[in-house]
């Protein structure tokens, strides 16, 4: 056995687990591995064809009777693409196939190497899903592991999904493709399976959104301790249920329940132990939080929603239902021990914002503290998204939080803001930038009189790329400064007197930072168009962030 055994050993046993009984294959050499996987699995039936054309609607044939995913594996070259024909039909006819094509390995793409022919999206708009799969590694890691068993789940339940179709993964390989021994090749997988013979994640595609499967069902009821994360982009409305809420998911400000601090008091390390993790949405913005989802110490994990949302590849059970259908079945419970966690760190957020230094962190508390009640709050990516989710107290304050967090991307945010609020003008907008964010979009201002909408924008300007302090680059000078930091001097003043808005500058340094911040805040609010430049220290940012963090640890009993 080698690397490609083992590797595709894995995929074709995960997509048995699925429930795939059949594939249909033609003779070739680069696909050794699959097919060799497949003519051993006991529970697949392969179907031998001489060409690959008869053997496509074959399994067009069979599929459609059957109406079960049929699995189409081949060889590089021209083979794959004589599949097209029957996968036109199958799309057209919503088929349900698996195709997948062997390939050369990347090396040897656009080289001029034999039988090697553009494979990459190789039937254009007539899958439903398609993945370049990387290549077999020789002591892959577990999260490479589980990633090639969920890409089997994935492309098994989008296949045979409410809108059945065709998924193609491409697979390279290189060589040796016979399972002969390779030194030092693993031949024991790094992500076992799961021992009860089902799927490594189990994915639930609800015929109506209240439809919760049994098991889940079953999972729910039979366990206690179960935490619920409230992500992004979930669509919950029932917020009577005690969550970890993301700053931007829309469940932690006008939520009793919510549950903030925790990218604060989970760096404790001591988390209650849980049998079941329920995440409503997409992954959450903290970094300690998926910590701890990726540590898998739990049983099940739970994921509600309607896209794939797993990059650690640790759910257990994804379901495509209604957030309030699955919060509905859940028992009506708290977690003491993570509630006294929270109040401990707030308690020590609270005071060491009143009695230390000012920085960007306590600003943002503070904007959290004096918005107005049914606000638009747009948060800017890089820091400020995770000052909000560190340092945004949950209240019962109902505020409308807006985010570009599908990509993160720095770019266009204040324009994002300014539609957003044209959106509901009779509240008030505020939104929290940096400085590069800030400067990225700065012609969008002109939107402000164009479109006649009025916004507070709390500019965080610490001279630069602050968050990189928080990478491990951050020890390698000069570069480090030069290209990351990127310092730039800018006087933000001459952005305002452009576009003709009210505009303030404090300095964290001075002693009446806070009050002058909170005094020119609490003024402009809904009353007028400004920018409040709080400039600011990305070093003192992160000494006083993890004074705070130490300070919660030796708190937390």
């Amino acid at each position: 056995m080698n690397r490609n055994t083992l590797y595709a050993q894995t995929l074709v046993d995960e997509l048995a687990r699925c429930g795939l009984t059949a594939v249909c294959a033609a003779p070739g050499s680069r696909h050794t591995p699959l097919m060799l996987a497949f003519a051993q699995h006991q529970a697949i039936r392969v179907y031998s064809h001489l060409d690959e054309r008869s053997a496509a609607f074959f399994a067009l044939g069979l599929a459609l009777v059957s109406d079960q995913p049929v699995a189409l594996v081949c060889t590089s070259g021209t083979a794959a693409a004589n599949y097209f024909p029957a996968i036109i039909e199958a799309h057209q006819s919503r088929v349900p196939l698996i195709i997948l094509t062997a390939d050369r390995p990347h090396e040897l793409r656009h080289s001029g190497a034999n039988q090697t022919i553009d494979q990459i999206k190789l039937y254009g708009d007539y899958t439903l899903w398609f993945v370049d799969a990387p290549l077999p590694e020789a002591t892959p890691s577990p999260i490479a592991t589980r990633n090639l068993r969920t890409l089997a789940n994935r492309a098994y339940a989008i296949a045979n999904g409410q809108r059945k179709g065709v998924v193609h993964i491409n697979l390279p390989f290189r060589k040796p493709l016979e399972p002969t021994p390779v030194d030092g090749d693993v031949t024991i997988t790094s992500a076992p399976p799961r021992p009860d013979h089902t799927p490594y994640t189990t994915i639930h595609s609800a015929t109506l959104p209240a439809d919760i499967p049994p098991d889940v069902r079953h999972i729910i009821q039979d366990h206690d301790r179960i935490l619920v994360v409230g992500g992004l982009r979930n669509k919950a409305t029932l917020t009577d249920m005690p969550m970890l809420a993301d700053a931007a998911s829309g469940l932690r400000f006008g939520n009793p329940s919510a549950i903030g601090g925790y990218e604060t008091f989970l760096q404790h390390g001591q988390f209650p132990p849980v049998d079941v993790v329920v995440r409503l949405g997409d992954v959450p913005v903290s970094k300690w939080l998926n910590a701890y989802l990726n540590d898998g110490q739990y049983q099940y994990y739970i994921h509600c929603g309607d896209t794939w949302s797993d990059d650690a590849h640790r759910v257990t059970h994804w379901v495509q239902a209604s957030a309030d259908a699955l919060l509905a079945l859940l028992p009506h419970h708290d977690l003491p021990e993570i509630r006294q966690m929270e109040k401990t760190t707030w308690q020590v957020i609270t005071e060491e914002i009143e009695n230390g230094a000012y920085f960007d962190g306590a600003a943002v508390y503070d904007v959290i503290d004096m918005i107005p009640e049914a606000s638009t709050l747009f948060i800017g990516n890089s820091l400020p998204i995770r000052h909000v989710d560190q340092f945004g107290k949950p209240s019962n304050k109902h505020i409308i939080t807006v985010a570009n967090r599908g990509a993160s991307g720095i770019d266009g945010n204040l324009s994002t803001a300014l539609g957003a609020g044209a959106a509901r003008l009779e509240h008030p907008l505020v939104a929290i930038v940096g400085d590069i964010t800030f400067y990225h979009d700065m012609n969008g201002l002109l939107a402000v009189h164009r479109c006649g909408v009025p916004v507070t924008i709390v500019l965080l300007n610490n001279n630069g790329g602050g968050i990189f302090r928080r990478l491990p680059i951050r020890h390698f000078d000069p570069e480090f400064t030069e290209h990351f930091i990127t310092p730039h001097d800018l006087d933000f003043s001459y952005a305002a007197r452009l576009y003709n808005l009210e505009y303030t500058r404090i300095d964290v340094h001075q002693p009446n930072a806070r009050a002058e911040f909170q005094q020119v805040f609490c003024r402009a609010v809904g009353a007028t168009s400004m920018i409040i430049e709080l400039c600011s220290d990305s070093l003192l940012d992160l000494k006083r962030r993890d004074e705070i963090v130490q300070r919660v640890k030796e708190s937390i009993v």
